[in-house]
This record gives structure tokens, C-alpha cells and sequence, in this order.
């Protein structure tokens, strides 16, 4: 076996035809091509899964059970395949307790550190807390109520799975009586049988006595025993009438001043995954789902009787769940607007302050007269005032309605825990300090901050002993995201709302911290998201991680990443059907050399996306502005969309490019044209808001969530096709309706299978394995459906067309073309009309989802707002993708780009270029202007950057 080569013979997998490769390992290798060539074929679907599958299979059945399997790829065979770790471009875990921190281990390393050189404090007082004496714990006792019963125990056990019987077995030999096992008290002389897989928490229980005169000899000595027994920890509990009280006592840690113990300072203690570390309030998340009162009166100008209290709007458009007790609640603003004596047709902005806080949150203990009418008489009543939104939370806590739940989250927004106030932790392990700062302290400060503070810190020998090796693991991570433009991110910010690329360099800086070697690791577009400015760094980690002894495989369009490869694998030669061969397989010379390759031409200049010769200008002189916007890092600025052009927001990874457009823009047009309950980021006012009539959002996520959905449903096109085989002579003589041709509907698909065309087959320690329905032999539909043809194809044959062929197919179908026409026109000819949305990557959704917005017929006022559209597109992709989204501004509409790719920005009309750094150092407006101008300004990266392409 070739010891230095990755050999492969006769991939087929997806649209692969038969390949032969060889790879060199240790190198860096890009594979390129056009959108749907192959690339993630050869790299995931084969490369990864066949070093992944062969890696799984090498461990016991029993641990393969707790692992994903993965089927073998189509392919001969694979030789010199090391395991493999594929670090993809995708939305990370939306998970609220994964973050930064937690995802690097970062946050692992934290908690040892906290655990062994931090400094615990009393949370009370914020002395230093000392160890404790005997002494100390039975004076402090001796000041319990007297005649008060206590139990003394020593803790053995806390929290940790097993069953114990050894242990157990022990302590009876010892001749302990009795044990409290997860709070519940058991005698030894029972058997006591624990679940291994359960977590325990076990005490023994020393001694049983009450409080008063004369015992302090024996209580000394009883909490000397359980002391020695537990390594310093000793627990008791006070009997009291009502209720029973527990005081942890340490000999290590407690405060003399507040007389407040500390059980062990351990990891655990901070972590707030684990009951032991979590704020006991808000359980470790930091925050809690309250009723926001924005969202129960969004519109302030509007009265009562205009419906300004949205879930007990009595108006046209109130809740189905409401709309029985509608009456019910109108009466009852009624009383509460006699009561203080305003009227129901004022605005809710100008009411007092006591009667819009009474509205939301209820009169207290004030009572106020209702009058209400029961069979058919009237009576008076005097009592409290609940509020809407006391009302709204008990609804939605004694609900059993899933449809009334659903109905009131709506008017629900996450706010900081009032325990923690966002801390996520005990007020205990919150009181523990490094250099004056708690984990939490440190965990909010930015990475930049963090490798600044850790490279400065000075430990004394002994904390150096212990911490040093501890403190190179948290100074490495953080190094490496510096390195690759992630130092604007805070510790403690949740992976679920970071972007794929800023996932991928998460992701990839735990593996650089693993310190694996002789790995295969193989990426997805890592430059996405990245700042060009970002990218030579980007590539000296890839190669440092080469150097190291791993074999580095990237799927990549960018041109500085392909010019820097190693070795360089170009599929296509065009895509889908007409892609799945390796055009050229060599160095960056080879790829410019081969007449064949598209990719070779673009990086030789020969084809390139040309440079618009004119500009264009704000139509009509309009504008859209933004006035004062200051969420998150932007600081207060004025930022004017010139409308009915092409807008590229530019910036280092950081600078507030999402915030300003995503969050604040968008957010508050979408509350103006559609009553959105988004909340838009902070600024003072929009101008200019008259000119547009709708925005539209086109990002990447699905067009659906299962393969049911796909791109003839999502666009519409299968409606129309559904209708033309309904009207067929012999659909019409058997009575088939346009249902009939759907596989959702029952009538038409087939029993079997219920229209999924495949059947599950679940295997035990092997991946589930999908077979062909063995009754449609996975067309979907049933044998009668089937039957109806249109020019000799049934509609199965017609989803399993591509966009290319089917365009062939309905030339002569008008309805059916048009839309055909923009798929293609955004490059998915290659697309299958049924391919299952979930098989579809983020740029082919955004495409598919842009064609549905090409087939419209538009107003000309509209606002299309994209995010990184050119991910997963090689330079002819990109030339197409330009050519569409100038035909929607041709046509007055105004498209909003936030982009790092030079190569659209260059021909953008207008760039709004934000930084000048990441984070806290940037949120400012570098440049406003065409490409000609950001190119002048000396402060702009961007203009840097574009001086190269213009």
C-alpha cells in the first residue's frame, strides 16, 4: 500500500463518473469547480465518509451503537486513508448552552484554572474566605434555635454514577446505622440497590441529636468524625416546624464574617451544565422567557378601542383563542378606564403611567368595580385587576392547549435571569476571582481581550506549577481565532447565533487545540465570512495544521486560497449531468495551462467578471436612510441606501455589517410592512421609507425541512404542472383532480411508502439503511397515478427531470417555462425538478429561492437584502448570479449586499464599508461611495483590497 499517497479508483457517488485520483498526503489540496461539478461528492460524501466509516467500524459493536454511522460511498476502493475530520460550512448547534467558550474547550480550561489558583471571596461581604475549625462549626451551631433537631452527615459522594455497593458495604462495616442516598434517608440494614447509570449523591448520616446545653462534647466530636470521613465537608440539617434547613460546613472554606460555607471549590463549580455550578433560578441558561410588553402593545399611538392591546384585540383581527372572551376582556378595560378615569379612545402613549402599568401588570391589591351580565341581568362586583400580561402567563403555564401556547409565545421574549442577571452561575462560583475577575467577567470579554489578559498574566511559582500547562491550551486557542479574524467574538456568545464561516473557524480552532496528527481534515469554503484582509492568516494556520502532519482537503472558490494550494483537483466540466470528471489534477501551473478548465482561464485573467463602464445613480434621487443606529458595536450612525442600485456592505468580519442590515434595517421594515414582532436593533429614526413597498430577505437556509419539499414546490412550478396532467383526456376520464398528482395527498400517492419513495430499514449497530419502496420502486406515486402520461412521461419521470431537460420538455407550456427559465438563468439547470430540499446545499436554496422572486412580477419599490449570495459559487456561477440580480435592479428594484468577495463588490454602484475593526473597535462608516471612491480612502481595508481589480 502506497504509504504516501491517497489513491482513489472509480468514485461514483452523486454525479461522480467512475474517478481515478491520487493525492499527495501532507499537502494542502483545493477542490474547485463549478457549483454542482462534484466537489463535496469527492470530499464529503466519499473522502470523509469512507475514512469516518472505516474508523467506526474499527470499534467494539457496543460503543459503534452511540456513534453516526455512515453508509460506504460508491467507489472501487480507497487506499492510504487515515480517519478523517470534516469541518463543514453550516449553522452551528442552536443549543442555548453551547458558546464560544464551551465549543473551544476553552471554557474547560477556564474551570480548572478557577478550580485551582482562583480566589474565592465571601458573596456577602467580599472578604476573602478562610478555612473553618471545628471549633468555628459547633459555635456556629450552638446558635441554632434551641430544642431544634439536627442531623449530622458526611458527604461521600456528589453527584457521580454508580451503583456503590463496596462503598456501602464500607460504611455498614463501620457500624453506621443509616446513609441519606439522592435525599432520602435509608437504613444500612436494608438492602439498598442504586442504578449505575444514575447520577448518586450519598451521605452518611453520624449522628441524630438536639440542640441545647451540654452536648457540645459530643457534637464536636461527631463533627470531627464526619469531617474526617469527607475530607473536610460536613453537612447539617436543622429540623424546624415548618420546613428543614441545610448548612454545608468546610474546614477549607468559609467566611468568619458572614458565617457563609463553601462546599469543595471543584470544576464542577463552575460549570453551568452541572446542578452543582448552575444559577439555581434560570438553571445554568442566563436568561428566562417572559412576556414582553413591546409586544403586547407594539403600536403606542393606537387607544384600546383601536386594539392597541394585541392579544385582546376585539377588532377584526383578534386570536381565535380570545375571541370567545373577547367581550369578557373589552368590558373589563371598560371598568378599569372608568376606574382612573381615562377614555378608551386616547392613545396608549398618552395615558398615565399608573394606568398603562395597571393595564399590563394588574391593579395589586387596588379593587376596582366590574360590571357584569349573567341571564340577562346586570350585577356589580368589586375586585383586583389581573393585567394582561399576568393573564397571558397564567393562560400560557395552565394551558393544555398547544394551539393557545403557540398563540401567546408569540408575545414572548428571552430577557437576562434575575437570579444570575445573565451570569449563568451560582453566586458562589461567582465569588470566586483570577486576578480580580470572575469566570463570567472573563468569559464576556472579547477574544481579543482574553488573549491580551492571559498573554499579561502573572502567576506566582506555584500557581505557575500548577496552571502552566492549563494556561498554554487557553493561550493557543485564543491565538489561533485571533489569527483568523474571530477576535471580535465574546467568550460567551452562543454558537447558535454565530454564521456558518464563523462556525467552520470555531469549529477548526478546537481541532488546531487537539494537536491531532496524521489526519485527513477536510473543510467547506473556510474563507466565508472572512474579510479579505483575513485571509493570508487563515491560510498560515491551514499550513501550519499541514506542517503538523495532516493531509488538508478544502472545497474553495476563493482565488487567494486556490493560488496558495499545494495541489489542485478542478472538477467539471460543467455541472450536474454535465460535471463529475476531474478536468485537471495538478499544480497551480497545470490548471493554468489546461485548455479545458474554466477555473484556469479566470485565474489567468483570460475570462473575468467585467467592471460596469457606468455607475448607476439613486433613482429619482431617492433614498433610503437610517438615522442614529447604535445596537450592539455600531456607534450612532447616520447611513444613507441609495435607492434602485446595486449596495455592496463591506467590512472586516465584526465591523456590524449583519447588525446594520439585518437586525436594524430589515427588522424595522418588516415591522413597517408587515407587523412583524422582531425587534428591531436602536436608532432614532428612518427616512425615506415612502420610496420602497416591500423587502425581501433571500439567505440561505432550507427551502424546507424535508424531502418532501423540493424546488418544483417551493417556486410553484409544480402547481402548474400538477393542473396540465389533470387535464389529460384519461385523468379527466377517471375523474383526477389536481390532488391527485400530489404525493402529500392520499388518494394519489402510494400506501406503501405514504409518497416518501424509500423505506426505512432500522439496523442495530450498523447505519439505518433506505430502500426503494419495494410496491413504487420509489417513483412515490401509485400504479393508477402513474398511468396518466404527457408526451410518454408520467409525473415521476417529470420530477426526475433537471431544470435543462424539462425546460426541453414545456417549451410550448408558457406558465411552466417561465419559471423554468429563472432557475436556469440563476444556474441550477443541473437540478433534479423533485430533488429533496434537504439535499439541496445554502447557495442552491438561495438560488432557487431567488429565481422565485425573478418570476414574480414586481412593483419596482422592492428591497432585496442577500447575505453572502456568492458562497459556494465559482467565478462563472457568480458571472451568471451578477447578471440576474442586475436585472431585478434594471428594473428600479434596489438589491443590498453584504459581501467580502472582491469580485462583486467591484461591480457594485454603491459600497458602505463599516470597521474599521472587528468588535468594539469597529460599528463606525469608514466609506460610502462607488468603488472608485472607497479605493481613495486611506482608512478602508476594502479599498485596499479592491485597488487589485479595478
Amino acid at each position: 500500500m502506497s504509504q504516501n499517497k491517497i489513491i482513489i479508483k472509480g468514485a461514483r457517488e452523486h454525479n461522480l463518473k467512475g474517478i481515478d485520483l491520487e493525492i499527495l498526503r501532507n499537502e494542502l489540496v483545493v477542490i474547485t469547480g463549478l457549483s454542482g461539478s462534484g466537489k463535496s461528492s469527492l470530499a464529503f460524501d466519499t473522502l470523509y465518509a469512507e475514512g469516518q466509516r472505516r474508523y467506526v467500524e474499527s470499534l467494539s459493536s457496543y460503543a459503534r451503537q452511540f456513534l453516526e454511522q455512515m453508509s460506504k460511498p460508491k467507489v472501487d476502493y480507497i487506499e492510504g486513508l487515515s480517519p478523517a475530520i470534516a469541518i463543514e460550512q453550516r449553522k452551528a448547534s442552536s443549543n442555548p448552552r453551547s458558546t464560544v467558550a464551551t465549543r473551544t474547550e476553552i471554557y474547560d480550561y477556564l474551570r480548572l484554572i478557577f478550580a485551582h489558583i482562583g480566589e474565592p471571596h465571601c458573596y456577602n461581604c467580599g472578604r476573602k474566605i478562610q478555612s473553618q475549625t471545628i471549633e468555628n462549626m459547633s459555635n456556629q451551631i450552638m446558635q441554632f434555635r434551641k430544642d431544634s433537631l439536627i442531623q449530622i452527615m458526611s458527604p461521600l459522594v456528589r453527584g457521580r454514577k454508580g451503583e456503590y455497593r463496596d462503598l456501602l458495604e464500607e460504611i455498614k462495616r463501620e457500624g453506621y446505622l443509616r446513609v441519606r442516598i439522592d435525599g432520602r434517608i435509608r437504613l444500612l440494614e436494608e438492602e439498598v440497590f442504586l442504578d449505575k447509570n444514575k447520577k448518586h449523591t450519598i451521605e452518611i448520616v453520624v449522628d441524630r441529636l438536639e440542640v441545647k446545653k451540654g452536648i457540645e462534647t459530643r457534637l464536636t466530636d461527631s463533627l470531627e468524625t464526619a469531617s474526617n470521613r469527607s475530607d473536610g465537608l460536613v453537612l447539617v440539617t436543622q429540623k424546624l416546624a415548618e420546613k428543614e434547613k441545610e448548612y454545608v460546613f468546610s474546614r477549607h472554606f468559609a467566611c468568619s464574617h458572614c458565617g457563609i460555607s463553601y462546599q469543595e471549590i471543584s470544576p464542577r463549580m463552575f460549570s453551568f451544565n452541572s446542578p452543582y455550578g448552575a444559577c439555581p433560578v434560570c438553571n445554568g441558561l442566563g436568561t428566562q422567557q417572559s412576556i414582553d410588553p413591546d409586544l403586547v402593545v407594539p403600536d403606542r399611538a393606537r387607544s384600546l378601542n383601536e386594539g392597541a392591546v394585541v392579544p385582546w384585540n376585539v377588532g377584526v383581527g383578534f386570536h381565535r383563542w380570545a375571541r370567545t372572551a373577547a367581550g369578557y376582556y373589552s368590558r373589563r378595560l371598560a371598568s378599569v378606564a372608568e376606574h382612573y378615569d381615562f377614555s378608551l379612545d386616547e392613545p396608549f402613549e398618552s395615558l398615565s403611567e399608573r394606568a398603562q402599568k395597571t393595564i399590563l401588570y394588574g391593579s395589586d391589591s387596588e379593587k376596582i368595580k366590574f360590571t357584569e351580565q349573567r341571564g340577562g341581568e346586570f350585577y356589580e362586583y368589586w375586585t383586583t385587576f389581573e393585567g394582561v400580561i399576568p393573564n397571558l402567563e397564567r393562560r400560557y403555564k395552565d394551558s393544555d392547549s398547544n394551539y393557545v401556547q403557540e398563540e401567546i409565545s408569540k408575545y414572548i421574549r428571552e430577557t437576562p435571569c434575575p437570579g444570575c442577571s445573565g451570569a449563568r452561575l451560582r453566586k458562589e462560583s461567582l465569588a470566586v476571582t483570577l486576578k480580580g475577575m470572575s469566570i463570567y467577567e472573563i468569559v464576556k470579554l472579547s477574544i481579543k481581550e482574553n488573549n491580551t489578559f492571559f498573554s499579561n498574566l502573572k502567576l506566582s511559582s506555584r500557581e505557575q506549577l500548577i496552571a502552566g500547562e492549563i494556561l498554554k491550551e487557553i493561550k493557543k486557542r485564543l491565538g489561533f481565532m485571533v489569527s483568523v479574524g474571530l477576535d471580535y467574538l465574546t467568550l460567551d456568545r452562543r454558537v447558535g447565533t454565530l454564521s456558518g464561516g464563523e462556525a467552520e473557524r470555531i469549529r477548526l480552532a478546537t481541532q488546531i487545540g487537539s494537536g491531532l496528527v496524521g489526519v485527513i481534515y477536510i473543510l467547506d469554503e473556510p474563507t466565508i465570512g472572512l474579510h479579505q484582509r483575513d485571509n493570508k492568516r487563515l491560510l498560515d494556520t491551514l499550513k501550519g495544521l499541514r506542517d503538523m502532519g495532516n493531509t488538508i482537503i478544502v472545497v474553495e472558490h476563493d482565488r487567494s486560497t486556490i493560488e496558495a494550494a499545494d495541489h489542485i483537483i478542478d472538477l467539471g466540466p460543467g455541472a450536474g449531468e454535465h460535471g463529475g470528471e476531474v478536468v485537471v489534477s495538478g499544480s497551480l501551473q497545470d490548471v493554468i495551462d489546461c485548455e479545458a478548465s474554466l477555473t484556469g482561464k479566470y485565474l489567468k485573467n483570460e475570462l473575468k467578471i467585467s467592471i460596469p463602464t457606468i455607475r448607476r445613480q439613486p433613482r429619482d434621487n431617492q433614498y433610503l436612510e437610517i438615522i442614529g443606529a447604535e445596537e450592539h458595536n455600531l456607534k450612532k450612525i447616520n447611513v444613507k441606501f441609495p435607492l434602485g442600485t446595486f449596495i455592496c456592505i463591506t467590512g472586516v468580519s465584526g465591523s456590524g455589517k449583519s447588525t446594520l442590515v439585518e437586525e436594524t434595517l430589515y427588522r424595522a421594515l418588516a415591522r413597517h410592512f408587515y407587523k412583524s414582532r422582531m425587534k428591531p436593533g436602536k436608532y432614532e429614526k428612518m427616512e425615506g421609507i415612502h420610496f420602497i413597498d416591500k423587502v425581501v430577505v433571500i439567505d440561505q437556509s432550507p427551502i424546507g425541512r424535508t424531502p418532501r419539499s423540493n424546488p418544483a414546490t417551493y417556486t410553484g412550478l409544480f402547481t402548474p404542472i400538477r393542473q396540465l396532467f389533470s387535464q389529460i383526456e384519461e385523468a379527466r376520464m377517471r375523474g383526477y383532480q389536481l390532488g391527485r398528482f400530489s404525493f402529500n395527498v392520499k388518494r394519489g400517492r402510494c400506501q406503501r411508502c405514504r409518497g416518501e419513495g424509500m423505506i426505512k430499514i432500522e439496523m442495530q449497530f450498523l447505519p439505518d439503511v433506505y430502500v426503494p419502496c419495494d410496491v413504487c420502486k420509489g417513483k412515490r406515486y401509485s400504479k393508477e397515478t402513474l398511468q396518466i402520461k404527457y408526451k410518454g412521461k408520467n409525473i415521476a419521470d417529470v420530477l426526475d427531470l433537471t431544470v435543462e431537460e424539462a425546460l426541453k420538455f414545456f417549451r410550448n407550456i408558457p406558465q411552466v417555462r417561465r419559471k423554468l427559465e429563472t432557475l436556469n438563468d440563476v444556474g441550477l439547470g443541473y437540478v433534479h425538478l423533485g430533488q429533496p430540499a434537504t439535499t439541496l446545499s445554502g447557495g442552491e436554496a438561495q438560488r432557487v429561492k431567488l429565481s422565485r422572486e425573478l418570476s414574480k412580477l414586481g412593483t419596482g419599490k422592492t428591497l432585496y437584502i442577500l447575505d453572502e449570495p456568492t458562497t459556494g459559487l465559482h467565478f462563472a456561477d457568480i458571472d451568471k448570479l451578477l447578471s440576474v440580480l442586475n436585472r431585478l435592479v434594471d428594473k428600479e428594484n434596489t438589491i443590498l449586499v453584504i459581501e467580502h468577495n472582491p469580485e462583486v463588490i467591484k461591480v457594485a454602484d454603491y459600497i458602505i464599508d463599516l470597521g474599521p475593526e472587528g468588535g468594539e473597535e469597529g460599528g463606525e462608516l469608514v466609506a460610502c461611495g462607488s468603488p472608485e471612491e472607497i479605493v481613495r480612502n486611506k482608512r478602508s481595508y476594502t479599498g485596499e483590497i479592491l485597488k487589485k481589480f479595478l
